[in-house]
Formats: structure tokens, sequence, C-alpha cells
């Protein structure tokens, strides 16, 4: 009996997941739980999976959330797994949260707020106090102040527009920028034509990239050096995109005047000029309801219908639903698996009625509607090839 799509899917959830998302899992197929046994999917966001077994029976990862460095996505590549994220759905939280970091050095608010809980006495004292000690945290204002952003994705480019509403003059770089996000972006923004050229320029610097190994301590001692004084950094990124060490020596040789980060570490633990938040940036009752949101409908249509959107590591795929009878099939980037596809259905009798294949990197993905019902040996047959990953008949619920 082949595979049909009335059959219940299994979701596994890690970690607490929006019920917003989570509602929208049709119950008459869906079985969603932190405890489900052979899962079909796995929904997670933030819970390190890297040294975790994945199941046999899995068939994609969704991730609420735009990082996925807590997925084995190499090996998920190997098995043919989409490893599925949300950008954009948590950029306005993000956004947000950049924006604070920036006023929060600008004016000196965290030496200040531990200054007053220092102070002791009566009213009378208090405010005596503050009065006298108050010149030690005197900031400065924002417009007129440059800000140098470094990847002009959502993120950036939500940061930059509400820089330049704020009075900022902002600069951009992002040598990998898409004619949509340029669009989106606003017109004022200067566009740098290096990494130093930013940093020269730059008052503010934040920082908007994934992190791959070609962006781990992008920030180094030498980008370090090319800041101008006093600079105040900001990273809402990720880590390990800053050499700490390097942030420490320039905030000592007065360099950096601030570092704020979302992610705490040993070494950046009770440093002077380093705001520390405790990984913030989507810690919101919307960001939160948007990712679950986003990454639900991606599953529900991928487990359905076969179809890609917003992963890490296949094509975006779709195609319209032209028969009850869908195959979809993840293989290796290599010559002729479509021909051996093709000729497995002929033997087997059945015509393709429409078929769509898209690659990305070395990962490749085929959909193929057929006229009749596909026998489970063909699928098995499909799935034998070499260089395929994994193949799946996906009916419609009869």
């Amino acid at each position: 009996m082949p595979e049909h799509q009335d059959r219940i899917f299994k979701i596994l959830t890690i970690n607490q997941i929006s019920s917003l998302g989570l509602n929208r899992f049709p119950a008459d197929y869906y079985q969603v739980g932190s405890d489900i046994a052979e899962p079909d999917a796995i929904l997670v966001r933030s819970q390190n999976l890297l040294n975790w077994k994945i199941p046999g029976s899995v068939k994609a990862i969704g991730r609420a959330g735009a990082g996925t460095n807590n997925i084995p996505v190499s090996e998920m590549n190997t098995r043919g797994i989409p490893v599925f994220n949300t950008p954009g759905a948590n950029a306005n939280a993000v956004k947000e949260l950049v924006l604070a970091g920036m006023l929060l050095a600008a004016r000196n608010l965290v030496p200040a707020l531990q200054f007053v809980d220092t102070m002791q006495g009566d009213d009378v004292s208090l405010n005596k106090q503050a009065e006298n000690e108050k010149k030690r945290f005197s900031g400065i204002e924002l417009p007129g102040r440059t800000l140098g952003i470094i990847g002009l994705g959502e993120i950036g480019r939500l940061v930059a527009n509400a820089a330049i509403k704020l009075g900022m003059k902002v600069i951009g770089y992002d040598p990998k920028i898409t004619v949509d996000s340029a669009w989106s972006l606003s017109a004022e923004v200067k566009k740098a034509h290096s990494m130093g050229d930013l940093l020269r320029h730059s008052e503010f610097v934040t920082v908007h990239i994934p992190l791959l190994d070609s962006t781990h301590h992008l920030i180094d001692e030498k980008h370090v050096k090319m800041m101008n004084p006093n600079v105040i950094l900001l990273n809402f990124s990720r880590g390990a995109i800053v050499d700490e060490d390097a942030i420490l020596a320039g905030i000592a040789a007065n360099k950096i005047k601030y570092y704020v980060c979302d992610f705490p570490s040993q070494k950046l633990q009770r440093q002077k000029a380093v705001v520390t938040l405790p990984h913030l940036g989507a810690s919101t009752l919307e960001a939160e309801e948007n990712c679950a949101v986003m990454v639900v409908n991606q599953l529900i249509d991928h487990l359905q219908n076969g179809s890609i959107t917003n992963t890490v590591n296949f094509p975006d795929i779709y195609m319209e639903r032209e028969s009850p009878y869908r195959v979809a099939v993840a293989n290796a980037n290599v010559p002729n698996i479509l021909g051996q596809i093709s000729t497995s259905m002929a033997k087997a009798g059945l015509n393709i009625h429409n078929m769509i294949n898209k690659s990305r990197g070395e990962m490749a993905y085929t959909l193929a509607d057929v006229d009749s019902p596909v026998p489970q040996h063909v699928v098995d047959e499909i799935a034998g090839i070499t260089g395929v990953l994994m193949a799946r008949y996906l009916p419609l619920p009869r």
C-alpha cells in the first residue's frame, strides 16, 4: 500500500512555540507535542540540535527564527532533509532592540543605572548626589551622527530606514545585496565600497549578517584598528562574528566606547564598556507569533505538497497541483537524475502530467505530478537511484 496523505503527520516541538502557530496544524491530520516518537518534522527555536540523533522518520526541520547554526544542516543535506527558517519574521523586534542598544550606549544609561543603585540616604541626599554626579554620564544625541550597517538584509534595511528617520546619516555595506533589498532601502543610505570604508566613517557600527565560515570573527583586530575613536559597536547578529579579544583590546585602546551585544560570554561578563543582553533579539510576543505562524505554514505546505519556501539548504520550489498524485524527490545535484526518475515512472506505466526541478549548490529537488496512483515499489525504486537522498509520495487526502 502506498503512503496516503490522510495519515497523521507527527510534529515534535522543541522549546516553547507560540500557540498561534501550532493551532494552524489541522487537527485531523497532525499530532503535535514535545514527546512525539518517530516525528515527521521537528519544530525548534534555539535548542542546540548539533549533537542530537535526528530520527530517521524526520522529513523536515523548521526553525522558528532566522539563524540555523543550532541545526546540523550539513548532516541534513546528506539525508535530503530541508531545514526551514523564518527570515524577516523577527526583523522588527531586532530592529527595535538595536535602536535601544544605540540609546543605551549614546546616553550612558547602564553606568547611570548602576550608579543610582549605589546611592544612599534620604530624598534630599539622593537628589544632591544625582546633581553632583550626573556630568559623569553625559551622552550624545543621534541626529547628525553616522551609523554604519554591515549587512542590508531585512533587519539591516529596517535599522537603516529607522536611523534615517531619527536624523542620522547612514552608510551601508553589503556586496551581496539583492535588487529587492535595494528597492526597499532609503535612497539616503550611502553605499560603502568596503568594510574599511564603512568603519573609517562611522560613529556607530551595527552588524547584521549570518554566521558562516567566511564571517566568523569578521570584526577582528585589523578591522577594530580601522574604526573611529570612541565608536559604538553593536552586534545583534551572532556572537562569533566578532573576535572578543579584539573588542576588549579596542575598548582598552579607546577605539571602542561601547560594545553592545545580545550574546553573553564569560569573557565579556562584567567588562568595562560592554553591555551584554540575554539574547533578547526575537523575544517579543509579536516576533514569536510571526515566526511560529510562518514556519508552521511552510512545514504544512512541504509535508502535504512537497513545496519548499525559505530553507537554508534547498531551492525554493512551488508547483500548482494538477493531479492528486505527486512525488517529491530530494537529490544531489548530479546529472541524469531526472531521466532516471522519468524512466522509473514510465516502466510502471505512469504518465507524468507536470514536473519541475530546481537546484541550489549541491542540492536539487524535483516535484512530479502523475495521472494515476503511484505504487510504493516505484517510490522505492526512485529512492534507490544513486544520488537520490529522499523520495516521498504525496497524494491528496482521499
